[in-house]
């Protein structure tokens, strides 16, 4: 069973690969892209596409980053409330030799 998910995940990742490289080899006209003040950048267009990907997977996680950052500080915050509480409670439990009869 495990080989046979191995299998799949491998045929997977090779077919993702060979519909990208057919999708680069298929796009490789230039194309110009015109940003503010006449400025141009003159690129295959898969190159264009690429760094569209790359540029909005990096502003998505920067826009994530404070949500992180906070969902991390809210984490670390309760397992020291955890931790605290279970040390306490520890403390406060009676072992058996302190109940007559281990009761």
């Amino acid at each position: 069973m495990k080989n046979l998910m191995w299998l799949l995940q491998l045929l997977l990742k090779a077919a993702i690969f060979f519909t990208l490289f057919a999708f680069a080899l298929n796009n490789q006209q230039e194309a110009v892209v015109h940003f503010f003040f006449g400025t141009t950048w003159q690129a295959p267009l898969v190159l264009v596409v690429l760094a569209a990907f790359i540029l909005g997977v990096a502003i998505g996680v920067l826009g994530m980053v404070p949500r992180w950052w906070k969902h991390r500080r809210l984490a670390q915050h309760a397992h020291t409330l955890n931790t605290d509480a279970s040390a306490k409670s520890e403390a406060a439990t009676p072992t058996s030799a302190d109940t007559p009869h281990g009761i």
